[in-house]
Protein backbone atom coordinates (compact mmCIF):
# COMPACT_ATOMS: atom_id res chain seq x y z
CA UNK A 1 0.00 0.00 0.00
CA UNK A 2 1.19 3.58 0.49
CA UNK A 3 4.77 4.28 1.58
CA UNK A 4 5.18 5.21 5.23
CA UNK A 5 6.24 8.72 6.18
CA UNK A 6 8.75 9.26 8.96
CA UNK A 7 7.35 10.43 12.27
CA UNK A 8 8.57 10.87 15.83
CA UNK A 9 11.32 8.51 16.94
CA UNK A 10 10.54 6.54 20.10
CA UNK A 11 12.60 4.07 22.11
CA UNK A 12 11.02 0.71 22.98
CA UNK A 13 11.58 -0.77 26.41
CA UNK A 14 11.87 -4.57 26.35
CA UNK A 15 9.09 -5.31 28.83
CA UNK A 16 6.57 -8.09 28.18
CA UNK A 17 3.24 -8.83 29.80
CA UNK A 18 2.22 -12.49 29.63
CA UNK A 19 -1.29 -13.50 30.64
CA UNK A 20 -3.58 -16.51 30.54
CA UNK A 21 -1.29 -19.41 31.42
CA UNK A 22 2.10 -20.16 32.92
CA UNK A 23 5.02 -19.16 30.70
CA UNK A 24 5.89 -21.89 28.21
CA UNK A 25 7.50 -22.47 24.82
CA UNK A 26 4.95 -20.29 23.05
CA UNK A 27 5.69 -17.36 25.37
CA UNK A 28 9.42 -17.78 24.81
CA UNK A 29 8.89 -17.97 21.05
CA UNK A 30 6.75 -14.84 20.85
CA UNK A 31 9.06 -12.83 23.12
CA UNK A 32 12.14 -13.80 21.13
CA UNK A 33 10.41 -13.02 17.81
CA UNK A 34 9.27 -9.62 19.07
CA UNK A 35 12.81 -8.76 20.07
CA UNK A 36 14.35 -10.11 16.88
CA UNK A 37 11.90 -8.24 14.63
CA UNK A 38 11.60 -5.08 16.76
CA UNK A 39 7.84 -5.44 17.22
CA UNK A 40 6.19 -2.93 19.54
CA UNK A 41 3.35 -5.13 20.77
CA UNK A 42 1.64 -8.51 20.26
CA UNK A 43 -1.61 -10.08 21.35
CA UNK A 44 -2.08 -13.79 20.70
CA UNK A 45 -4.72 -16.44 21.40
CA UNK A 46 -4.65 -20.18 20.82
CA UNK A 47 -7.91 -22.15 20.71
CA UNK A 48 -8.36 -25.90 20.98
CA UNK A 49 -11.67 -27.74 20.81
CA UNK A 50 -13.65 -24.53 20.75
CA UNK A 51 -12.10 -22.75 23.73
CA UNK A 52 -9.17 -20.46 24.39
CA UNK A 53 -6.33 -22.41 26.00
CA UNK A 54 -3.54 -19.85 25.69
CA UNK A 55 -3.21 -16.07 25.57
CA UNK A 56 -0.19 -13.78 25.35
CA UNK A 57 -0.08 -10.00 25.65
CA UNK A 58 3.35 -8.45 25.22
CA UNK A 59 4.97 -5.09 24.62
CA UNK A 60 3.13 -1.84 24.06
CA UNK A 61 -0.04 -0.73 22.34
CA UNK A 62 1.21 2.87 22.51
CA UNK A 63 4.87 3.75 22.91
CA UNK A 64 4.25 7.42 23.61
CA UNK A 65 2.20 6.59 26.71
CA UNK A 66 3.91 3.28 27.56
CA UNK A 67 0.45 1.68 27.39
CA UNK A 68 0.84 -2.12 27.50
CA UNK A 69 -0.96 -4.52 25.21
CA UNK A 70 -3.84 -6.23 27.01
CA UNK A 71 -6.95 -8.32 26.35
CA UNK A 72 -8.90 -5.24 25.21
CA UNK A 73 -6.23 -3.79 22.90
CA UNK A 74 -7.78 -3.06 19.50
CA UNK A 75 -5.59 -3.73 16.45
CA UNK A 76 -6.13 -3.23 12.75
CA UNK A 77 -6.63 -6.70 11.26
CA UNK A 78 -6.25 -5.77 7.59
CA UNK A 79 -7.30 -8.43 5.12
CA UNK A 80 -8.64 -10.76 7.78
CA UNK A 81 -11.60 -8.44 7.14
CA UNK A 82 -12.19 -10.34 3.89
CA UNK A 83 -13.52 -13.29 5.89
CA UNK A 84 -16.36 -11.08 7.08
CA UNK A 85 -17.07 -9.66 3.63
CA UNK A 86 -17.33 -13.13 2.11
CA UNK A 87 -19.48 -14.31 5.02
CA UNK A 88 -21.81 -11.34 4.49
CA UNK A 89 -22.31 -12.24 0.83
CA UNK A 90 -22.97 -15.88 1.73
CA UNK A 91 -25.45 -14.89 4.43
CA UNK A 92 -27.36 -12.89 1.84
CA UNK A 93 -27.26 -15.87 -0.51
CA UNK A 94 -28.69 -18.08 2.24
CA UNK A 95 -31.57 -15.62 2.50
CA UNK A 96 -32.20 -15.91 -1.24
CA UNK A 97 -31.32 -12.27 -1.90
CA UNK A 98 -28.48 -12.94 -4.34
CA UNK A 99 -26.34 -15.68 -5.84
CA UNK A 100 -22.56 -15.74 -6.05
CA UNK A 101 -23.05 -16.59 -9.73
CA UNK A 102 -24.87 -13.29 -10.38
CA UNK A 103 -23.17 -10.64 -12.48
CA UNK A 104 -21.98 -7.78 -10.27
CA UNK A 105 -23.66 -5.31 -12.65
CA UNK A 106 -26.99 -6.58 -11.31
CA UNK A 107 -26.26 -4.90 -7.97
CA UNK A 108 -23.85 -2.07 -8.87
CA UNK A 109 -24.70 0.94 -11.01
CA UNK A 110 -22.66 2.46 -13.84
CA UNK A 111 -20.26 -0.44 -14.14
CA UNK A 112 -18.15 -0.36 -17.34
CA UNK A 113 -18.77 -2.79 -20.24
CA UNK A 114 -15.47 -4.52 -19.43
CA UNK A 115 -16.99 -5.78 -16.17
CA UNK A 116 -19.97 -7.38 -17.95
CA UNK A 117 -18.93 -10.96 -17.19
CA UNK A 118 -17.61 -10.39 -13.68
CA UNK A 119 -19.60 -12.41 -11.15
CA UNK A 120 -19.71 -12.07 -7.39
CA UNK A 121 -17.71 -15.29 -7.01
CA UNK A 122 -14.91 -13.66 -9.01
CA UNK A 123 -14.72 -10.82 -6.50
CA UNK A 124 -14.55 -13.19 -3.54
CA UNK A 125 -11.89 -15.43 -5.09
CA UNK A 126 -9.63 -12.71 -6.61
CA UNK A 127 -10.27 -13.97 -10.13
CA UNK A 128 -12.20 -10.97 -11.48
CA UNK A 129 -9.43 -9.39 -13.53
CA UNK A 130 -10.42 -5.96 -12.21
CA UNK A 131 -7.35 -3.84 -11.57
CA UNK A 132 -6.86 -3.13 -7.87
CA UNK A 133 -6.11 0.27 -6.38
CA UNK A 134 -3.00 -0.83 -4.48
CA UNK A 135 -0.64 0.94 -6.88
CA UNK A 136 -2.89 3.93 -7.65
CA UNK A 137 -3.42 7.35 -6.12
CA UNK A 138 -6.88 8.73 -5.49
CA UNK A 139 -8.18 6.01 -3.17
CA UNK A 140 -6.90 7.43 0.12
CA UNK A 141 -9.17 7.50 3.15
CA UNK A 142 -9.05 11.31 3.16
CA UNK A 143 -10.81 11.28 -0.23
CA UNK A 144 -14.04 10.01 1.38
CA UNK A 145 -15.12 8.44 -1.91
CA UNK A 146 -18.76 7.54 -2.31
CA UNK A 147 -19.69 4.22 -3.86
CA UNK A 148 -20.42 5.95 -7.18
CA UNK A 149 -17.10 7.82 -7.10
CA UNK A 150 -15.17 4.65 -6.26
CA UNK A 151 -16.72 2.72 -9.16
CA UNK A 152 -16.19 5.60 -11.60
CA UNK A 153 -12.54 5.99 -10.59
CA UNK A 154 -11.85 2.27 -10.73
CA UNK A 155 -13.74 1.76 -13.99
CA UNK A 156 -11.30 4.01 -15.81
CA UNK A 157 -8.59 1.35 -15.59
CA UNK A 158 -8.47 -1.58 -18.06
CA UNK A 159 -8.95 -5.17 -16.93
CA UNK A 160 -5.82 -7.12 -16.06
CA UNK A 161 -7.30 -10.31 -17.57
CA UNK A 162 -10.66 -11.82 -18.43
CA UNK A 163 -12.78 -12.94 -15.44
CA UNK A 164 -11.82 -16.42 -14.28
CA UNK A 165 -8.67 -16.71 -16.42
CA UNK A 166 -6.19 -16.09 -13.59
CA UNK A 167 -5.81 -15.46 -9.87
CA UNK A 168 -4.51 -12.05 -8.75
CA UNK A 169 -5.03 -10.54 -5.32
CA UNK A 170 -7.52 -7.68 -5.65
CA UNK A 171 -8.53 -5.44 -2.77
CA UNK A 172 -10.78 -3.45 -5.10
CA UNK A 173 -12.89 -6.54 -5.71
CA UNK A 174 -13.62 -6.84 -2.02
CA UNK A 175 -14.62 -3.19 -1.83
CA UNK A 176 -17.12 -3.91 -4.59
CA UNK A 177 -18.38 -6.93 -2.63
CA UNK A 178 -18.99 -4.64 0.35
CA UNK A 179 -20.99 -2.27 -1.83
CA UNK A 180 -23.08 -5.20 -3.04
CA UNK A 181 -23.83 -6.09 0.59
CA UNK A 182 -25.00 -2.53 1.16
CA UNK A 183 -27.15 -2.36 -1.96
CA UNK A 184 -28.81 -5.73 -1.43
CA UNK A 185 -29.37 -5.40 2.32
CA UNK A 186 -30.31 -1.72 2.36
CA UNK A 187 -27.89 -1.16 5.27
CA UNK A 188 -24.47 0.42 5.44
CA UNK A 189 -21.79 -2.24 5.52
CA UNK A 190 -20.69 -1.83 9.14
CA UNK A 191 -24.30 -1.90 10.34
CA UNK A 192 -24.80 -5.16 8.45
CA UNK A 193 -21.72 -6.68 10.07
CA UNK A 194 -22.87 -5.63 13.53
CA UNK A 195 -26.40 -6.94 13.09
CA UNK A 196 -25.57 -10.24 11.42
CA UNK A 197 -22.13 -11.17 12.79
CA UNK A 198 -20.66 -9.01 15.54
CA UNK A 199 -23.68 -8.76 17.86
CA UNK A 200 -24.79 -12.40 17.51
CA UNK A 201 -21.27 -13.56 18.39
CA UNK A 202 -20.68 -10.99 21.14
CA UNK A 203 -17.85 -9.27 19.25
CA UNK A 204 -18.23 -5.97 21.10
CA UNK A 205 -14.82 -4.48 20.24
CA UNK A 206 -14.92 -4.88 16.46
CA UNK A 207 -15.54 -1.86 14.23
CA UNK A 208 -14.01 0.15 11.36
CA UNK A 209 -10.64 1.86 11.68
CA UNK A 210 -11.89 5.35 10.71
CA UNK A 211 -9.69 8.20 11.88
CA UNK A 212 -12.56 10.32 13.28
CA UNK A 213 -14.33 8.23 15.91
CA UNK A 214 -12.72 7.48 19.25
CA UNK A 215 -12.03 3.74 19.61
CA UNK A 216 -11.20 2.78 23.21
CA UNK A 217 -7.90 0.92 23.66
CA UNK A 218 -6.90 1.41 20.02
CA UNK A 219 -3.26 0.43 19.40
CA UNK A 220 -0.99 2.79 17.50
CA UNK A 221 0.78 1.46 14.41
CA UNK A 222 4.58 1.61 14.21
CA UNK A 223 7.37 1.48 11.68
CA UNK A 224 10.87 0.41 12.73
CA UNK A 225 13.70 1.89 10.67
CA UNK A 226 17.42 2.26 11.31
CA UNK A 227 17.17 1.53 15.01
CA UNK A 228 14.18 3.77 15.75
CA UNK A 229 10.41 3.47 15.99
CA UNK A 230 8.19 5.87 14.09
CA UNK A 231 4.46 6.47 14.09
CA UNK A 232 2.87 4.95 11.01
CA UNK A 233 1.83 7.06 8.03
CA UNK A 234 -1.76 8.17 8.52
CA UNK A 235 -2.29 9.05 4.86
CA UNK A 236 -3.79 5.59 4.45
CA UNK A 237 -5.78 3.88 1.72
CA UNK A 238 -9.53 3.47 2.21
CA UNK A 239 -9.71 -0.31 2.48
CA UNK A 240 -13.43 -0.47 3.39
CA UNK A 241 -14.62 -4.11 3.28
CA UNK A 242 -11.26 -5.27 1.94
CA UNK A 243 -9.40 -4.54 5.17
CA UNK A 244 -10.73 -1.77 7.40
CA UNK A 245 -11.86 -3.77 10.45
CA UNK A 246 -10.25 -3.32 13.86
CA UNK A 247 -10.67 -6.01 16.51
CA UNK A 248 -9.19 -7.77 19.52
CA UNK A 249 -7.94 -11.31 20.03
CA UNK A 250 -10.94 -11.87 22.31
CA UNK A 251 -13.40 -10.93 19.57
CA UNK A 252 -11.60 -12.96 16.92
CA UNK A 253 -11.53 -15.91 19.31
CA UNK A 254 -15.35 -15.76 19.40
CA UNK A 255 -15.35 -15.70 15.61
CA UNK A 256 -13.09 -18.76 15.44
CA UNK A 257 -15.09 -20.57 18.10
CA UNK A 258 -18.16 -20.23 15.91
CA UNK A 259 -16.30 -21.34 12.77
CA UNK A 260 -15.01 -24.50 14.40
CA UNK A 261 -18.20 -25.18 16.33
CA UNK A 262 -21.56 -23.68 15.42
CA UNK A 263 -20.98 -21.39 12.42
CA UNK A 264 -23.41 -18.73 11.24
CA UNK A 265 -23.21 -20.15 7.72
CA UNK A 266 -24.89 -23.38 6.66
CA UNK A 267 -23.03 -26.42 5.36
CA UNK A 268 -23.39 -25.42 1.70
CA UNK A 269 -22.03 -21.93 2.34
CA UNK A 270 -19.15 -23.26 4.40
CA UNK A 271 -18.20 -25.55 1.55
CA UNK A 272 -18.13 -22.62 -0.89
CA UNK A 273 -16.14 -20.58 1.61
CA UNK A 274 -13.45 -23.20 2.16
CA UNK A 275 -13.21 -24.86 -1.28
CA UNK A 276 -10.60 -23.69 -3.82
CA UNK A 277 -12.07 -21.47 -6.51
CA UNK A 278 -11.83 -22.82 -10.05
CA UNK A 279 -10.39 -20.97 -13.02
CA UNK A 280 -11.98 -21.12 -16.45
CA UNK A 281 -9.69 -24.01 -17.40
CA UNK A 282 -10.87 -26.03 -14.38
CA UNK A 283 -7.73 -25.65 -12.28
CA UNK A 284 -7.97 -24.63 -8.61
CA UNK A 285 -7.09 -20.94 -8.30
CA UNK A 286 -3.31 -21.17 -7.66
CA UNK A 287 -1.74 -18.72 -5.24
CA UNK A 288 1.70 -20.36 -5.18
CA UNK A 289 3.65 -21.36 -8.30
CA UNK A 290 3.38 -25.04 -7.44
CA UNK A 291 -0.37 -24.80 -6.88
CA UNK A 292 -0.07 -26.09 -3.31
CA UNK A 293 -1.65 -22.92 -1.94
CA UNK A 294 -5.08 -21.99 -3.26
CA UNK A 295 -7.88 -19.56 -2.42
CA UNK A 296 -11.52 -19.97 -1.50
CA UNK A 297 -13.81 -17.06 -0.59
CA UNK A 298 -11.72 -14.88 1.73
CA UNK A 299 -9.44 -17.70 2.88
CA UNK A 300 -6.11 -19.13 1.79
CA UNK A 301 -6.15 -22.94 1.67
CA UNK A 302 -3.07 -25.13 2.06
CA UNK A 303 -1.43 -27.92 4.05
CA UNK A 304 1.10 -27.04 6.77
CA UNK A 305 3.25 -29.78 8.31
CA UNK A 306 0.69 -32.29 7.01
CA UNK A 307 -2.22 -30.40 8.60
CA UNK A 308 -5.08 -28.78 6.69
CA UNK A 309 -4.79 -25.00 7.09
CA UNK A 310 -7.48 -22.40 6.36
CA UNK A 311 -6.40 -18.87 7.17
CA UNK A 312 -5.64 -15.32 6.19
CA UNK A 313 -3.18 -12.64 7.11
CA UNK A 314 -3.73 -8.91 7.28
CA UNK A 315 -1.34 -6.04 6.64
CA UNK A 316 -2.01 -2.31 6.99
CA UNK A 317 0.31 0.59 7.64
CA UNK A 318 1.94 -0.21 11.00
CA UNK A 319 0.05 -3.48 11.63
CA UNK A 320 0.42 -7.19 10.91
CA UNK A 321 -2.24 -9.78 11.78
CA UNK A 322 -3.06 -13.44 11.17
CA UNK A 323 -6.00 -15.77 11.80
CA UNK A 324 -5.14 -19.40 11.09
CA UNK A 325 -7.49 -22.38 11.48
CA UNK A 326 -6.58 -26.06 11.46
CA UNK A 327 -10.08 -27.58 11.37
CA UNK A 328 -9.03 -31.24 11.49
CA UNK A 329 -7.01 -30.47 14.62
CA UNK A 330 -9.75 -28.27 16.15
CA UNK A 331 -7.03 -25.63 16.46
CA UNK A 332 -7.03 -21.88 15.81
CA UNK A 333 -4.24 -19.34 16.24
CA UNK A 334 -4.70 -15.56 16.26
CA UNK A 335 -1.79 -13.10 16.20
CA UNK A 336 -2.27 -9.32 16.22
CA UNK A 337 0.64 -6.88 16.25
CA UNK A 338 1.53 -3.24 15.63
CA UNK A 339 4.51 -3.63 13.34
CA UNK A 340 5.14 -2.60 9.74
CA UNK A 341 6.74 -5.98 8.95
CA UNK A 342 3.90 -7.42 6.90
CA UNK A 343 4.65 -11.13 7.16
CA UNK A 344 5.46 -11.11 10.87
CA UNK A 345 2.09 -12.27 12.25
CA UNK A 346 1.61 -15.04 9.71
CA UNK A 347 5.09 -16.42 10.19
CA UNK A 348 4.71 -16.29 13.97
CA UNK A 349 1.33 -18.05 13.78
CA UNK A 350 2.97 -20.81 11.74
CA UNK A 351 5.71 -21.28 14.32
CA UNK A 352 3.12 -21.44 17.11
CA UNK A 353 1.17 -24.04 15.14
CA UNK A 354 4.30 -26.16 14.87
CA UNK A 355 4.63 -26.14 18.67
CA UNK A 356 0.95 -27.04 19.03
CA UNK A 357 1.32 -29.98 16.64
CA UNK A 358 3.95 -31.42 18.97
CA UNK A 359 1.52 -31.34 21.92
CA UNK A 360 -1.57 -33.54 21.99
Amino acid sequence: MRIYKAGIAIALAAIFFVCGTRADGIDDLITSQMQAHHVAGVACAVLRDGRVVKTFYGGYANLEWNAPVGPDTVFEIGSISKQFAAASILLLEQEGKLSVDDDISKYLTNTPPAWANVKIRHLLSHTSGIHSYDDMDGFELRQHLTQAQFIKRLAGHPMDFQPGDKWAYCNAGYNLAGYIVENVSGEDYLSFLKEHIFVPLGMTNSAFRDSVNVIPHRAAGYVYDHGKYYNRDYDITDLFSAGAIVSTVSDLAKWDESLLGDPLLNKSSMQLWWTPARLNDGRPAPVSHDGARTYGFGWFLETVDGHKNIGHGGVTSGFSAANELYPDDHLAIIVLSNTDEGGFAGQLAGKIAHICFQKP
